[in-house]
């Protein structure tokens, strides 16, 4: 009797077949054949630089509330004599501004409507203009506090009127120095308390 081999049936792993109803083939070669024709895009392609007088006009903006905000640091100056060296280059400039009747009265509003309200600018001259309007305003603020309620001369309101002054003092001439630098590289400085405002304002 002749004997009859037996067929032999191994298991194997089921495959995904290339069905129209197979919705997760479809989806996972769509996914692949994108991960591999997708090149990365490069930022440089997308970037466009600051044109130089955008950012001439931005660095001179802030000139407007450093040099309203110099006068917060008197009693750091009577402190520390050494610190009012660096400021010794642009005492002629500001005593210049400061000769000038409402001079800062006229800058003000030719940075507010001359530039940060002008449509025909570029976004960035029209920013940074609009933040040196902010801080400016901000600058005010202290000043007309202080007049309200005359912490008086001597005592805890002295000391407290110190405090103020030599805060702000240091704030401007810090935001000065990074709306400066920031604006000569071409950047946008974020000021704190201020930027936030100038946005809503945009």
């Amino acid at each position: 009797m002749a004997s009859i081999p037996l067929l032999r049936f191994t298991p194997t792993t089921p495959r995904l077949l290339p069905h129209p109803l197979n919705l997760n083939f479809l989806q996972t070669r769509i996914q692949t054949r994108t991960r591999i024709h997708t090149k990365p895009t490069s930022i440089s392609a997308s970037y466009n630089p600051i044109p130089a007088t955008d950012r001439l006009i931005s660095a001179v903006a802030y000139l407007l509330p450093f040099f309203n905000g110099l006068q917060y640091g008197r009693f750091l100056f009577a402190q520390f004599p050494t610190l009012a060296l660096p400021f010794q280059p642009i005492l002629p400039l500001l005593s210049l501004y400061r000769s000038l009747p409402y001079a800062s009265f006229v800058t003000f509003f030719a940075l507010y409507l001359g530039i940060a309200r002008n449509e025909n600018l570029n976004k960035y001259p029209r920013f940074n203009a609009l933040q040196a309007v902010v801080l400016d305003v901000l600058l005010v603020l202290p000043m007309l506090i202080q007049r309200i309620f005359s912490p008086g001369q001597s005592g805890i309101g002295l000391k407290f009127t110190v405090w103020m002054h030599n805060g702000l003092f240091v704030f401007v001439v810090g935001c000065f120095i990074y709306g400066l630098v920031s604006s000569i590289l071409g950047k946008t400085p974020y000021l704190p308390f201020v930027t936030e405002a100038a946005n809503r304002q945009m």
